[in-house]
């Protein structure tokens, strides 16, 4: 579904925000229409924004610049809106204006780049999927994902899940990931992610204490408990850093599927919340890429991919998984909130 028209994408991606439990920022959204309207060089940006509106997700990469405001302590006023007691969307318009005008220059530069939206959550979704990959695939895997951002999901080895009483993962990990879990449990397998690495057009470092304030603006302010997986994630990039390199997409699975396999290991391909962002021609050489590398899997060297990504026609977000030899139709094994709050498991 593409979307052109700047008040439909604001529209879609206010709605996302309320479906995703995060009704302040719904508001906050939708006040982008007016302020695309004040004489500011921010507005008149949103106002001529060039391209697929909704695909390059720009309603998000000004709403990380106001959201960024409050965090940093230079204008909280939005607070009341995100906290919910300013409820009325005129004045939530008003006070977006505002804002806009008053801090153009600073917030202008967050329309250069797609918002990073890094989340440790969405890895019970893919962790899931590992475990059900297992029964298929040999069970030792090396990972790659696209849009790593900063690598959040690139240290998912290093995390404790419980996923509908299914534990997999160090006991002691400073990571908790426990969503509510709907339906029955995934497999109960044993995978060991055996390398795991990452590319990204724009990675952040984690380590460097700015870098990783831009990355708590982009979550929704209601969603306290991801501020807390960032915090744990900084912790153990501390102590190991994630491996992810400054690459485009296309590129990244060229090179990674034209080395050499192990035998016994499944090369996993696999990302989350990231596939809209990746321009065209690049999700079209990442297919044949994969078409090609698919065509030479064998039951010893296997290949996999691994997706967490929107619907959007139905706001959901679904995990599917597919693998070569033998599971090339892909499956749909799960819905998931969009930041990891719940999973619905669907595989019977």
């Amino acid at each position: 579904m593409d979307i052109k028209s700047l008040p439909d994408a604001i529209e879609w991606q206010a709605k996302h925000a309320e479906e995703g439990g995060a009704p302040g920022t719904a508001k906050v959204i939708r006040g982008l229409l007016a302020a695309a309207k004040t004489n500011t060089a921010t507005g008149r940006r949103m106002a001529n924004w060039q391209g697929l509106t909704l695909k390059d997700a720009m309603p998000l990469r000004i709403n990380g610049g106001l959201h960024n405001l409050v965090l940093t302590g230079e204008d909280t006023r939005l607070g009341a809106v995100y906290g919910g007691q300013m409820t009325d969307q005129s004045a939530v318009n008003a006070l977006v204006c505002e804002l806009v005008e008053t801090y153009d220059a600073r917030l202008l530069p967050w329309l250069d780049g797609p918002p990073q939206t890094n989340e440790a959550g969405r890895s019970a979704s893919l962790m899931a999927g590992l475990l059900w990959l297992a029964q298929h695939v040999p069970g030792q895997f090396e990972m790659l994902e696209l849009g790593s951002s900063a690598g959040i999901n690139t240290m998912m080895e290093r995390y404790f899940f419980d996923l509908g009483g299914v534990r997999t993962g160090p006991g002691n990990s400073p990571m908790r990931i426990a969503p509510e879990w709907k339906g029955g449990p995934p497999p109960s397998t044993s995978p060991r992610i055996i390398a795991i690495r990452g590319c990204d057009v724009a990675p952040i470092d984690l380590g460097d204490p700015e870098s990783a304030m831009q990355l708590k603006s982009y979550v929704w302010p209601e969603a306290t408990a991801r501020m807390g997986r960032i915090d744990a994630a900084v912790d153990l990039a501390r102590e190991r850093a994630p491996d992810v390199v400054k690459q485009d997409a296309g590129s990244f699975v060229a090179e990674a599927l034209s080395r050499p396999q192990e035998d016994d290991v499944t090369r996993v391909l696999f990302h989350s919340i990231v596939w809209q962002y990746v321009p065209d021609d690049q999700q079209e050489a990442i297919r044949a890429a994969m078409a090609e590398a698919a065509s030479r899997a064998t039951a010893q060297k296997p290949l996999a991919w691994v997706s967490l990504e929107t619907n959007r026609e139905t706001f959901r977000h679904e995990l599917h998984v597919s693998y070569w030899p033998g599971g090339e139709t892909a499956s749909l094994l799960a819905c998931a909130h969009p930041h990891g709050a719940w999973v619905e498991w669907l595989y019977d």
